[in-house]
């Protein structure tokens, strides 16, 4: 329990300090000149916990993005999650104490517009059926071919590579 309070805190601090990495007067840091992004998530993962690193990756993207100096609003930025590994587990109703921090991470990003899919071939091989899903969870026939169909639209595909921390940062800095 306390360490998901430090995770907590360590979360909103780093959430509402971001802001300060981009507003101090650095003339290394270069602005490209960034449009509306269109990006699809893949979400494949050995461990259910690794989810929550994985939710990183999405705020790494919409962060700079709805900051100076582009203050894009959420709803130009058309985002989608494809879900088909272990994590899976983290989006079923009975799973909600167990993953508590990463399901209302998953419920903020859906309100800024962000959609979650989760292929219905894993979900049947974890023994899932549809009313196990959160209402906000879209089941698609399966992951490989919706994640072609969406770059084949023209998305952008990013895996997230989550690996166990083994070094703080201050031990390698």
């Amino acid at each position: 329990m306390l360490n998901t309070a430090k995770n907590m805190l360590f979360l909103l601090l780093l959430f509402f300090n971001s802001n300060a990495v981009f507003s101090e007067e650095n003339p290394k840091l270069s602005f490209t000149p960034y449009e509306p992004q269109k990006v699809i998530f893949d979400f494949y993962f050995d461990h259910p916990e690794k989810i929550n690193s994985a939710l990183y990756w999405i705020r790494s993207l919409i962060t700079p993005l709805m900051d100076a100096p582009y203050n894009f609003a959420p709803e130009f930025m058309d985002i989608k999650v494809m879900i088909h590994g272990t994590e899976i587990v983290a989006l079923t109703k009975k799973n909600y104490q167990r993953f508590k921090p990463a399901v209302e991470r998953i419920k903020y990003y859906h309100a800024l517009g962000i959609q979650f899919k989760v292929c219905s071939i894993a979900a049947h091989d974890f023994g899932y059926v549809d009313a196990d899903f959160y209402d906000f969870v879209e089941i698609v026939p399966s992951a490989m071919t919706e994640l072609v169909h969406w770059q084949m639209q023209g998305y952008g595909l990013i895996t997230p590579k989550i690996y166990d921390k083994k070094l703080s940062t201050k031990e390698i800095r």
